[in-house]
């Protein structure tokens, strides 16, 4: 957390340092927004740990910072709207959208960022083992809403993949993973911030239908990671992997199995059988937590209240 702190403005950093323990280990987001207060966001809920509303002149000493005082070197970051730092966090930013034939150009008059920290967990998935792994690694959908958990499981899931378990006599295997938006693996240069084991290739800001296709054709990966499948694109390109041999774990927003194949991306999956598991996450105990696990034929297997069905 120091490098992060020391991001911001000396004032901001007073108010962060001073809070408990029990925030900072919870730390979520750090908001800062022109013309209101600091926001914390611990375990899902805001705290405003002052009333004092940030200035612009602040707003730009951060920014300053974020670039190294240049912003033409974060051009391609600015087009996306975030920024990966070191350590794999990212700050995400908003302000006044400047567009070029429809697509964004840059994004300047910058008045909000979102500073997400990035907590790497690893063992989190070994206990999913019995259920996604059976001599290989299962077509696999990780469902959730938003801040549930998902990225920092498929996270150590793609590490167990790469890495292998050797008490539990499962191998290694040569892992693919499409990180459009710099989450999985918290690149920064092409080098990943965060463990991901030796066996892992990473498209980094790369476009999930394009960087699985890239990935399939040049490093023939045994398992293909993504993030947030969501576009008619990737579907396109989930099939394409399917019938290249490649096992697949993704994940995808929802809340349910029903509200995500609902999803436009699914419709050219339908009636396939593509998954072999759907993993529903929940945040009851905290992002992370498993709620229940189906086969492909969307027989509950697992229940987190009362272990295997």
């Amino acid at each position: 957390m120091e490098n992060i702190f020391k991001l911001f403005p000396d004032e901001i950093q007073q108010q962060l340092r001073t809070q408990s323990v029990q925030i900072l280990q919870s730390i979520e987001e750090i908001r800062i927004r022109i013309g209101q207060p600091l926001e914390i966001l611990c375990s899902g809920k805001p705290v405003y740990p002052s009333e004092r509303l940030i200035t612009a002149e602040e707003a730009q000493i951060l920014l300053n910072r974020l670039s190294q005082h240049s912003l033409y070197a974060l051009e391609e970051e600015l087009k996306r709207g975030y920024i990966t730092i070191a350590g794999g966090h990212r700050v995400g930013l908003a302000g006044k959208v400047i567009t070029e034939h429809g697509f964004v150009k840059a994004i300047k008059d910058i008045s909000s960022f979102n500073v997400r920290i990035a907590r790497q967990k690893i063992g989190i998935a070994e206990p999913l083992l019995p259920y996604l792994f059976q001599k290989n690694w299962m077509n696999t959908l990780l469902i959730g809403p938003p801040q549930t958990g998902k990225t920092t499981l498929l996270r150590d899931i793609a590490r167990l993949v790469s890495s292998g378990v050797r008490q539990k006599n499962i191998p290694s295997f040569k892992v693919g993973i499409v990180d459009e938006r710099s989450e999985i693996a918290g690149c920064i240069k092409g080098v990943p911030q965060h463990t991901l084991g030796r066996r892992a290739d990473i498209l980094d800001a790369c476009p999930k239908a394009e960087g699985m296709m890239m990935l399939i054709r040049s490093m023939s990966p045994q398992v293909l990671i993504v993030d947030e499948i969501g576009r008619k694109e990737d579907g396109e390109a989930i099939l394409e992997a399917m019938h290249a041999g490649v096992q697949m774990i993704f994940t995808a927003h929802g809340t349910s199995i029903e509200d995500a194949l609902k999803r436009p991306v699914m419709s050219p999956l339908s009636g396939l059988s593509l998954f072999q598991r759907y993993v529903i996450l929940g945040r009851e105990k905290g992002p992370g937590t498993v709620q229940k696990i189906y086969d492909g034929d969307f027989k509950e297997i697992y229940r987190s209240s009362g272990g295997a069905a």
